[in-house]
């Protein structure tokens, strides 16, 4: 039986074959025929090259750069710093001015701290062991103690601010006291004002200027106004009349991101700033324009939480006549922003020039080269790349 099957499988191999086709006189089957082979022309010239495009060469390795630069002056009175004027050189970190910066809109500041011992609850912050849900101590449990045994000398405090000493320092007639430490003193100040205190900054304004280039096009261009006005970005501020104005209001960017200004200014918080350059290079450059979009990045329903909001800590230090170092701890609160660049370029595909076109032959002739064994030249000649403007296309 193997052998007989083994026999016919050798013998097929010489068949010919043939298709047979039956042509059916049937309107309803002809007409569905139809209608499937127009859905299908209709799907790739109107989805495919009209809507998508798909005649076009797209290029999404965008290079970008981004320099920010922001203006505004604020004055506070506080019992900790005075009177003082705030400008760019205080209140916005980094100074270099990237694509991501922050903007100081609050502070909690604790001055003329040494390198010396004291207790690990600061001496403006309330002691009440029989209300541990009150500020002090409990804030920091570690620091709890009854006895100096409980305060191992040498032992860092966790969350804390220093190093224990071994001693237990309590209140005149507490039962509970908390562990002195070595650690820069006073310790730090653990409230905040209720109201910002640079909450005059949604008026500062941020200049953002975003330079792009499609490399493989050789496109380049910026989304500033090209202009000889030099007084003209000293007055304009962006808004849809003026996209070629990079000049954008603190205020109206939070606004725009759906929130708050002087509410997010006391915690602090996130926000993206979207640049999109999605670019038909077919037409003309000016037709090629930045479009902003604007977000909360942070976690906005998390306000009431203890993890809300945005703030680290800073020092700036002193050293005093008699050689002994200080330095001013600021606790900063603010706004954060991120400016986020992407986009494609698409251009005239060589499908099109090489292929769908009466001068197809002359194109390809140039497109491609003819090396010859004889010879140790090479026919070369320039190649359309999709670097040619729509003008140089005229009359294809």
């Amino acid at each position: 039986m193997g052998q007989v099957a083994w026999k016919a499988l050798f013998l097929s191999l010489f068949d010919y074959k043939t298709e047979k086709y039956v042509i059916a006189k049937n309107k309803k089957v002809g007409v569905l025929y139809r209608v499937v082979q127009l859905s299908i022309l209709a799907y790739l010239v109107g989805w495919v090259f009209v809507v998508k495009k798909g005649y076009q060469d797209t290029d999404t390795s965008l290079q970008s750069s981004v320099i920010t630069k922001l203006k505004g002056v604020a004055f506070t009175n506080t019992s900790e710093l005075g009177e003082r004027l705030w400008d760019v050189a205080d209140y916005v970190i980094p100074p270099q001015g990237e694509s991501v910066f922050f903007v100081m809109t609050n502070l909690i500041v604790t001055p003329n701290q040494r390198q010396s011992t004291c207790p690990e609850v600061g001496r403006t912050e309330p002691f009440d062991p029989q209300t541990p849900s009150k500020p002090g101590s409990a804030s920091i449990p570690d620091a709890l103690c009854d006895k100096d045994t409980d305060c191992l000398e040498g032992e860092a405090v966790v969350a804390g601010n220093g190093v224990k000493t071994g001693r237990c320092l309590k209140d005149r007639g507490s039962t509970r006291g908390t562990c002195e430490i070595l650690a820069w003193c006073p310790v730090e100040k653990r409230s905040k004002p209720k109201k910002p205190l640079l909450g005059s900054a949604e008026n500062f304004t941020v200049y953002i200027k975003n330079s792009i280039r499609f490399p493989k096009f050789k496109f380049s261009k910026m989304n500033v106004l090209a202009t000889d006005n030099e007084s003209y970005l000293k007055s304009c501020r962006y808004s849809q009349e003026h996209p070629y104005c990079p000049i954008f209001v603190l205020g109206n960017i939070v606004r725009w991101a759906g929130g708050d200004f002087q509410e997010m200014a006391s915690e602090g918080g996130v926000i993206g700033i979207q640049i999109e350059w999605n670019c038909d290079l077919d037409k003309a450059p000016s037709e090629c324009n930045p479009h902003y979009s604007f977000s909360r990045l942070d976690n906005k329903s998390a306000e009431t939480s203890i993890s809300s909001g945005y703030n680290f800590r800073f020092a700036k230090y002193y050293r005093d006549v008699e050689g002994v170092d200080y330095r001013t701890l600021i606790k900063a609160y603010g706004i954060r922003f991120d400016v986020m660049v992407n986009g494609k370029g698409a251009f005239f595909c060589d499908l099109v020039l090489l292929y769908l076109i009466k001068k197809s032959n002359f194109y390809r002739g140039k497109k491609y080269e003819e090396v010859k064994s004889n010879s140790r030249k090479s026919l070369s000649s320039p190649t359309l790349n999709g670097n040619q403007s729509p003008e140089q296309l005229d009359g294809l």
